[in-house]
């Protein structure tokens, strides 16, 4: 069997290292220079010809830094004769960017992924997507990977006798279905439309949530207005408690500050899917890792085995 070889982008270091602990494989070097005329220049500093490589970068600010830098990634990888090159992105940015709802607007979703493949990457291994749809994007194999099992596990650590899954909006309610049966609660989703980036408005939560202990949860929270127009929603009809959970916990602007200062929350808990600097972190901030789920499905790759038996 072809020998591995995981290599990290600047993106998410820390990631990288918790997932070849996971391997029990060295993350090797990689060399990332600027020159005076601003240019990137990437270097992948180990041995690539007929390995099974691995290219841990997730798209996360600065984005278009990040993904320039991957593009070389595969590029070099290329060069270097890899037999088979993975890009292990545990975040998918432009994956918002999945559909043309104005005129003239361009799908980032679909060009980016068009990019990767004609870099060279041969396959993708990518977590919670912001649409499902994305996936068809790729003309490469994807394996989208979930992490319902690593934030089911955290809240049946709860009471959840009294407990409700709450998604913002009926995009998401599939997912949010599901996490309610893995946690044997029901399911409500809000009403909402969207203005700009920043500004939606919930018109009301559909379902059954008065005086429940809520679980809000949305597959990435970036600025968090739309958490915090539907926790308005939730305390006009009088709910008990709130906690609130995301896969991708981007928390830009001082999203985290703004949701931890909200009285009746008592917990925020994403995944380590992308870097949330020391300096942000919160009392109440509970941050689950999914190197583990990550790790487990880049071995059974490169073993040739079943990936979506995770889930089972």
């Amino acid at each position: 069997m072809r020998d591995i070889a995981v290599f990290s982008g600047s993106a998410h270091p820390e990631l990288a290292e918790e997932i070849c602990t996971q391997l029990e494989v060295p993350l090797l070097p990689v060399r990332v220079d600027r020159f005076a005329n601003d240019c990137l220049e990437v270097q992948l500093q180990a041995n690539c010809r007929e390995r099974d490589v691995f290219l841990i970068q997730p798209l996360v600010p600065p984005v278009q830094e990040h993904l320039v830098e991957l593009l070389l990634m595969l590029d070099a990888a290329r060069g270097a004769s890899a037999a088979r090159t993975t890009v292990v992105m545990s975040h998918y940015a432009y994956a918002r960017s999945d559909k043309k709802d104005e005129p003239r607007i361009s799908i980032g979703g679909r060009l980016v992924a068009d990019l990767l493949s004609a870099a060279g990457a041969s396959r993708v291994l990518t977590l919670t997507l912001h649409s499902p749809q994305v996936h068809g994007f790729f003309s490469v194999p994807v394996d989208h990977l979930h992490a319902l099992r690593e934030l089911a596990t955290h809240f049946r650590g709860l009471d959840l006798t009294n407990s409700v899954v709450v998604s913002p909006d009926l995009g998401n309610a599939k997912a949010a279905s599901a996490f309610a049966r893995m946690l044997g609660v029901p399911v409500a989703a809000g009403a909402k439309q969207r203005f700009s980036d920043d500004r939606v408005v919930i018109s009301a939560v559909i379902g059954d949530i008065e005086g429940k202990d809520v679980i809000v949860l949305d597959d990435e929270i970036a600025r968090g207005s739309t958490v915090i127009e539907l926790i308005d929603r939730l305390r006009e009809r009088n709910v008990a408690s709130i906690r609130v959970a995301c896969t991708h916990g981007l928390f830009t602007d001082g999203a985290l500050d703004r949701l931890a200062a909200q009285p009746d929350v008592l917990e925020i808990v994403c995944t380590n899917s992308v870097p949330i600097p020391k300096a942000k972190w919160v009392p109440k901030l509970r941050l689950l890792s999914i190197a583990p789920a990550m790790a487990e499905a880049m071995r059974r790759i490169h073993n040739g085995e079943s990936v979506s038996s995770l889930f089972h």
